[in-house]
């Protein structure tokens, strides 16, 4: 009898979610480099620069003015979002994922674009390795974590019952206080690379455990 479920999140805590964005720099940089006289490599490099300095928010209106190409800019984020990550699991992800399956339920509920969302979960070849998904691009922005929703959803797919569910994420600002509040164990996942591993909240949104390698879950 199953009598406990592991319930993860996506990025950075099962994979590098930087990797995600530079592949899909490559990919806008492609396409740029086949409408204008640009090398790849450049456009990868500038793409990846102000991205680094400045943050996602404007980078392809910041490197197309910079290069003084005329392009449609939505088309280039439509490109982004919809292309084939080359991107892969972390290895201790892949080693925990593989042991836990045996005797546990595993569940995973990602925040993000939908579509985003899903292609890195079928590069990454998770749909089959999991018993319940949750992308919560697919509920609305409005059900994105900390809502109940999602961690709901997944209980109540797997039949469990909370206590009988560890949440494993790395972003303090809303992975772990709605799992804690409905009575789930929680891990913080701190990496040597993400956008939350330096970051400390008020104990409420903290974890009820750090870990600095998912193998620490098998690992007693």
């Amino acid at each position: 009898m199953i009598e406990k479920v592991y319930i993860f999140d996506l990025d950075d805590t099962l994979f590098e979610e930087h990797s995600y964005v530079r592949s899909g720099f490559f990919a806008v940089a492609s396409e740029i480099s086949k409408q204008h006289p640009v090398s790849e490599e450049k456009i990868y490099d500038l793409l990846v620069e102000t991205w680094l300095k400045l943050g996602r928010g404007r980078v392809f209106n910041i490197v197309c003015a910079k290069l003084k190409i005329d392009l449609d800019i939505q088309k280039l984020v439509y490109l982004y979002r919809n292309h084939k990550p080359q991107i892969k699991l972390y290895e201790d992800a892949e080693t925990v994922i593989t042991q836990l399956s045996r005797n546990y339920k595993l569940g995973l509920i990602t925040d993000g674009n939908s579509q985003m969302q899903w292609s890195k979960i079928k590069a990454l070849n998770l749909e089959e390795r999991f018993d319940c998904i949750v992308v919560t691009g697919d509920l609305g922005r409005d059900f994105w974590k900390p809502h109940e929703l999602p961690y709901k959803k997944v209980v109540e797919s797997l039949n469990m019952s909370y206590d009988q569910c560890v949440y494993i994420g790395d972003n303090p600002n809303k992975d772990f206080i709605t799992a804690s509040k409905l009575g789930m164990g929680t891990v913080r996942i701190i990496r040597d690379v993400g956008d939350h591993m330096k970051l400390t909240l008020s104990k409420e949104y903290e974890a009820d455990r750090n870990i600095y390698s998912l193998l620490e879950l098998i690992d007693k």
